[in-house]
């Protein structure tokens, strides 16, 4: 652990797994597509793509993205969450560990993408942002895709104020050796334009 609490755990108590799972089923269950970040992320990758879900919560986008032929690897910091994954999706592979230090938790390099969607950069531990692109990047093999998905105001944040700006987070890319290859404000694909409350980001790590 980094000695900081993620702002999730303060939030949550680290204790929505289950209610987490049921706000989802009710969703889909009302007619919702749930599944967009997957959708999202399979249009950008060939198959059987090795996938790192970061921040994989439940788990319900990483078991999409296996019933899509690829091969998910999902890390969480929080056991209620893993636990219902676990589950739901015994077969795959789920670890708990803070992503500060993914480096601890033996995981072959080389992802094609690694997905960080659900708010997962705004909620880390206050400090520990940059650390974590970096160790997100580094997952990466070369020309691999870091996909990200972040509110930006209030209405998109279970925080009264956005604690990571856009300018910030590509300044942590940047400095992790990945570029920006494009900007979305939902899942489906809507542009981005300047003031937008959500954005989906591509970042690639270049090839050699």
């Amino acid at each position: 652990m980094t000695g900081q609490r993620e702002r999730w755990a303060d939030l949550t108590g680290g204790q929505a797994g289950e209610e987490y799972a049921r706000r989802f089923a009710q969703l889909a269950a009302s007619g919702h597509d749930i599944h967009g970040e997957a959708a999202f992320c399979a249009a950008l990758l060939k198959p059987a793509a090795r996938i790192l879900d970061a921040g994989c919560g439940t788990g319900r986008i990483a078991i999409r993205l296996a019933e899509l032929g690829h091969h998910c690897t999902g890390v969480d910091i929080d056991p209620s969450m893993l636990a219902v994954a676990r589950r739901d999706a015994p077969t795959q592979e789920w670890l708990l560990g803070d992503l500060a230090r993914l480096d601890t938790l033996g995981l072959p390099q080389g992802f094609d993408l690694v997905l960080a969607a659900g708010n997962v950069i705004p909620l880390l531990a206050p400090g520990t942002e940059p650390a974590v692109v970096r160790q997100l990047a580094a997952a990466l093999r070369p020309g691999g895709l870091l996909v990200t998905g972040m509110g930006l105001d209030a209405a998109h944040l279970p925080l009264p104020e956005p604690p990571v700006t856009l300018t910030e987070f590509d300044h942590w890319c940047e400095r992790a050796g990945l570029a920006l290859r494009r900007r979305y404000a939902t899942w489906s694909g809507a542009p981005y334009h300047h003031g937008c409350g959500y954005a989906v980001s591509v970042h690639a790590r270049p090839a050699p």
